[in-house]
């Protein structure tokens, strides 16, 4: 099996396991990954996570032009964007997970730490999460937002709608989503029940210990 074909397989398999868990749901979210030779392989528009055909994936030459496969996802200015300000990136997953986009609409949802820091590995996985406020789907401002950052976060929330995750692999970009979203989920259990939190001092060495982009 050629690296290429592994990753078609891969972005099916971990597709299918985040829809399984309820973490997406019809034709919602997409997928991309840095093929070899500096190209993407990304999800199909229109695509349910749970019946992903790998030989079916959109795939981009290393000048992003769409080379082969179905129509790439709208949202591939987010994508781009992503890859343009964070040169280690190696795969993103975007999702319409629900605890994150509830959270997401609460009038005091903090736009420069979205996550409150409840446990420590939504803070290992991912550092501090960026919410913007809410673009139409597919809408190049959201790339313009992202590029924004300057490569900051490897996260952000997008407001309304959902989770943006960056990882070094696919594999680290899906266990960093899930934190995301485990986080959210025990945020919005224990809103208005004033929950112990982790201190400053324990968010600074977890940052330190475990080389935290903060």
């Amino acid at each position: 099996m050629t690296e290429l074909s592994r990753l078609r397989e891969q972005v099916c398999t971990f597709a299918a396991t985040l829809y399984k868990q309820g973490l997406t749901h019809g034709s919602t979210g997409n997928i991309s990954v840095r093929t070899p030779d500096g190209g993407l392989l990304v999800t199909p528009t229109g695509s349910s996570f749970m019946t992903l055909d790998p030989a079916r994936l959109s795939l981009f030459d290393a000048g992003l032009r769409h080379v082969d496969g179905d129509k790439p996802t709208k949202e591939m200015p987010l994508h781009s964007a992503f890859y343009e300000t964070r040169s280690k990136a190696g795969a993103i997953v975007h999702l319409h997970s629900c605890h994150s986009v509830a959270l997401s609409m609460m009038p005091d949802a903090d736009e420069d730490d979205f996550l409150p820091p409840l446990t420590p590995y939504p803070i290992m996985k991912l550092g501090r999460v960026k919410l913007l406020p809410y673009f139409m789907p597919g809408d190049p401002a959201i790339g313009d937002a992202i590029r924004g950052l300057a490569g900051r976060r490897s996260a952000v929330m997008l407001a309304n709608h959902g989770p943006v995750v960056a990882g070094k692999d696919l594999e680290a970009a899906v266990h960093a989503i899930e934190e995301l979203e485990a986080g959210a989920k025990l945020a919005m259990m224990t809103r208005g029940l004033s929950p112990r939190r982790l201190t400053d001092a324990q968010v600074s060495e977890l940052v330190t210990k475990f080389d935290v982009d903060w």
